[in-house]
């Protein structure tokens, strides 16, 4: 009798045990479902797939096209997080919807770039030109802050990564703006004479930053600003996995595949 007690309770001794590992590792693996635009965005977190398995997480990846189903998804609870826009942008969501996301971790840069249509040579801009630009409050006030770097128009002074077309002071060649949505500023290149076009829209759409007319200074006031971010909700802010996703995707592994692959359209900030 004595025996059977010792042998069962060292069978529940070692269950005990094997559960205990099951535990440990269970609590060491994860799963996050980020939301994220196709280019840069969701081919950047295919590489980084590889080195949070290393680390016992697992990255599902759901690729969006939209700048409004990332940050919704978050909300409703169907991603962990997304991968897709800039602080401004997102504040401006926050405003307009009543949310509450926050970034964890801003990891690249894409620059805006003034894009030829039936014009090659800003130049050579004609008077009254139709122009192109995003149609979302931050990405305008981007655009006409390159407009103004290239000085084909004059911003107040103080207008900032807030500026729209109330705040041009000076316009000499009477340009005209077209407002559309980002990711129908290439589509829209053969009708005007030039856009300006978000970085990942740009290379979605085949162009290169090469080809640019005219690109944002790394060195300036949108470099500093509109750093592409992780965002998440307020409650996840703190979560393991997302902490680990920015390192990984902040690393030096991460940055040498932004620089080999985008050649200067996509520059990362680490």
């Amino acid at each position: 009798m004595k025996k059977r007690i010792l042998s069962l309770a060292l069978v529940l001794t070692l269950a005990a045990a094997l559960a205990g590992c099951g535990s440990a590792k269970a609590a060491e693996s994860s799963t996050i479902k980020v939301g994220a635009n196709i280019t840069p965005h969701s081919e950047i977190l295919e590489e980084a797939k590889p080195l949070l398995e290393a680390k016992g997480i697992t990255l599902e990846i759901v690729k969006l096209e939209d700048s409004i189903t990332p940050n919704t998804g978050v909300i409703e609870g169907s991603l962990d997080a997304n991968y897709f826009q800039h602080v401004p942008y997102l504040e401006q969501f926050n405003k307009e919807n009543g949310s509450d996301l926050v970034s964890i971790g801003a990891i690249h840069y894409e620059p805006f770039g003034i894009y030829a249509g039936k014009t090659t040579d800003l130049s050579a801009l004609p008077d009254g030109a139709l122009v192109a630009v995003p149609n979302n409050v931050t990405n305008e006030a981007r655009a006409l802050l390159l407009l103004a770097q290239e000085g084909l128009l004059t911003l107040k002074d103080d207008a900032g990564i807030n500026a729209t077309v109330e705040d041009i002071v000076e316009n000499p060649k009477n340009i005209q703006f077209k407002e559309l949505a980002p990711e129908q500023l290439v589509a829209a290149l053969p009708d005007v004479e030039v856009a300006v076009i978000n970085g990942n829209y740009a290379i979605e759409g085949g162009l290169h930053v090469s080809q640019a007319l005219a690109v944002e200074a790394n060195d300036g006031l949108a470099a500093q600003t509109y750093g592409n971010i992780i965002a998440t909700s307020p409650d996840k802010k703190d979560n393991a996995a997302l902490k680990t996703l920015v390192e990984v995707l902040q690393g030096p592994e991460i940055k040498a595949f932004i620089e080999g692959k985008y050649d200067g359209a996509v520059v990362p900030l680490n």
